[in-house]
């Protein structure tokens, strides 16, 4: 019994070595039409690297052949299987573009989009691939509005938009932490005005407060007022719009010093009026 299973061990192995031996024979001396056949057979066998090199060297010559469309999509669905959601992306683009009444049409469509989302990064960094995500998904949608992957559509709009939001928010806290008050105000109300109701609302509105609070009254006497001013116009925002916020109590104590600060100020402006 022993032995039996040691035999098949090693003719597995003979096999595997033949097998390889046989792919690199057709890789590298084989013709044309035999490297297409061990293309599409490594892609059949989900084998896709060895596919995807086998199409690199012919794709040349089969550049307006029917068998290109087929070619096309293997190449891109490799490519997907393989985790480079990069370059799946660009060929089933590709493929869209090249075989728009292509039966896989809609298929290439949402594997394209749904590539452009995979390769979107953590949102510390560049997101230029979320952008281009979101518009993928977009236009996926208002081709196919009929889809059965719509409802996945919508849910990754939201997961890529929230990253963005959350991109957004950081940045403008880091203003805040940086004691850059100004640049975080500015951050925070873009923030508001480019995401409209993000989950972020409150601590932007939060934070922007306390930035204008520190900017108040940090300020030279001739800018004093007008953003103390501001400052409190900022916080009858935030406590419109979360009357119930576990931050109230904190901000509450800020306006108290911020109304004193202008009380002492128009006390003073009109001492320095009268005299």
């Amino acid at each position: 019994m022993q032995k039996n299973k040691i035999y098949i061990f090693i003719l597995l192995i003979a096999l595997g070595f033949s097998s390889c031996s046989e792919y690199q024979k057709v890789l590298n001396k084989g013709t044309v039409e035999k490297q297409y056949q061990m293309a599409t057979k490594m892609y059949e066998e989900q084998k896709f690297g060895k596919a995807i090199q086998l199409f690199e060297k012919i794709t040349p010559n089969y550049r307006g052949k029917p068998q290109m469309e087929r070619i096309q999509y293997m190449v891109a669905q490799a490519h997907y299987n393989t985790k480079q959601y990069s370059l799946a992306a660009y060929y089933f683009d590709k493929f869209e573009k090249n075989y728009p009444k292509s039966s896989k049409i809609e298929e290439a469509a949402y594997l394209s989009a749904h590539s452009h989302y995979l390769a979107s990064p953590i949102f510390s960094l560049d997101q230029k691939d979320t952008y281009e995500a979101i518009t993928a998904l977009q236009n996926f949608i208002f081709k196919f509005p009929n889809s059965a992957n719509i409802a996945n559509a919508n849910k990754y709009i939201k997961e890529l938009t929230h990253k963005l939001e959350k991109k957004s928010f950081e940045i403008a806290k880091q203003y805040y932490h940086t004691e850059d008050y100004i640049a975080a105000i500015v951050a925070f109300d873009n923030l508001l005005s480019d995401y409209l109701g993000t989950s972020y609302k409150e601590e932007a509105l939060y934070f922007k407060f306390k930035s204008a609070y520190e900017l108040a009254i940090n300020s030279y006497i001739t800018k004093k007022e007008e953003r103390t001013t501001n400052a409190i116009k900022i916080h009858e925002r935030f406590k419109r719009s979360f009357p119930n916020s576990e931050y109230l109590k904190e901000t509450e104590g800020l306006l108290t010093n911020l109304t004193k600060e202008l009380n002492s100020l128009t006390a003073l402006k009109t001492q320095t009026n009268g005299l």
